[in-house]
């Protein structure tokens, strides 16, 4: 049996980084304002795939996105992460009519404890721009591929942008570092990464069109 896959920033989602990630996205206007075109992106990306009605929310983090998902009302939502921190944090902070309509899972994105084709669609934001290794990144969207009957919505960083140059110019002048958690990926190395992990690409949604790094693509089995 293949050793399980442990990357070294999971290690920090102790119970502290749940309740600070829980604020992150309250503090200031500026991340208020990049909250809502999260919301507005993925609310759209479940519209594209029709608005499914059992959905696997990896990494759900602490359950930012809880209460869009449950804006469809009879729609059954997973909230998966490999932080039992972060998900309890979720449980304890979000609205209590939301929490209801949630089932809890302590899980890996690289061993789904689901068996396959388990639920409608994968939803999963903010997780793939921490992974820097193609391998990892295949493992994780073949994972995906099993656990989902029909669709996945991820996000990730993508180059073709100013946000992109400029991070690029930035690393150049501070040097290499030795430690790296945040990767921005080339457009046509992810689409064929999708590709061989058995995807076709539906859509493409970017956060600020040639601005920003942030893309949700919009993924069917083929």
């Amino acid at each position: 049996m293949s050793k399980p896959v442990k990357l070294d920033f999971s290690e920090k989602y102790d119970e502290q980084h749940a309740k600070r990630y829980f604020h992150k996205h309250r503090n200031g206007l500026s991340r208020r304002l990049s909250n809502l075109r999260d919301q507005q992106l993925a609310r759209r990306a479940l519209a594209l795939v029709g608005d499914p009605g059992l959905v696997l929310d990896l990494p759900c983090g602490a359950g930012r996105f809880w209460s869009m998902l449950a804006e469809k009302p009879n729609r059954v939502i997973i909230g998966a992460d490999n932080s039992e921190a972060m998900i309890q944090t979720a449980l304890q902070s979000q609205p209590a009519d939301v929490v209801k309509r949630v089932q809890p899972l302590h899980t890996s994105a690289f061993d789904i404890a689901l068996p396959d084709n388990a639920v409608d669609s994968i939803f999963c934001m903010r997780l793939l721009h921490h992974i820097g290794e193609p391998a990892h990144r295949l493992a994780i969207l073949k994972e995906f591929e099993r656990v989902s009957r029909d669709s996945v919505i991820v996000s990730l960083w993508v180059d073709g942008n100013f946000k992109a140059w400029k991070r690029k110019r930035t690393e150049r002048t501070r040097g290499h570092q030795k430690y790296q958690n945040r990767f921005v990926l080339p457009v046509a190395t992810v689409e064929e990464e999708f590709r061989q992990a058995g995807f076709r690409i539906q859509e493409r949604l970017d956060f600020l069109p040639l601005y920003a790094m942030w893309r949700v693509y919009v993924l069917r089995k083929r």
